[in-house]
């Protein structure tokens, strides 16, 4: 049985239809989010942005129930707490893992559209890439 029949079974459909809805709409904007972290300019909104996104998904997948992506969303959004205190660009190594984090959200996505079972999280991205040296 595949998360959205999972879902299904447990939830009202319209509380997953609006989950998924919202969640495509995170999706869309995320990369250009984290691409902006290394363009001064950007950095605050996109850094504010992304917190936002994150502390959404983990409240939303918290309620439905979906705990890898609540424990990686916590993980990210405590990543992005560090952050938000600063005010330079982060470095290339934070935005590439970002970016991968980016993708195994994507990849979530797929697993809804698809009615598969969530992928795995990545071990990579729960080490945290050297944030201090821009």
């Amino acid at each position: 049985m595949g998360i959205r029949s999972v879902l299904e079974a447990n939830f009202d459909f319209e509380i997953i239809d609006e989950f998924l809805d919202h969640y495509a709409m995170m999706m869309e904007i995320l990369e250009p989010l984290i691409i902006d972290l290394g363009n001064s300019d950007r950095y605050q909104r996109s850094i504010e942005e992304l917190f936002r996104i994150f502390h959404n998904i983990k409240s939303a997948s918290g309620y439905l129930q979906i705990q890898p992506m609540v424990r990686l969303s916590t993980f990210v959004e405590d990543a992005l707490e560090q952050l938000r205190t600063r005010d330079k660009v982060v470095n290339e190594e934070t935005i590439t893992w970002f970016i991968s984090v980016s993708d195994m959200f994507l990849q979530w996505q797929e697993d809804f559209k698809m009615d598969n079972e969530l992928s795995k999280i990545h071990f990579s991205l729960l080490i945290l890439p050297d944030m201090e040296n821009a």
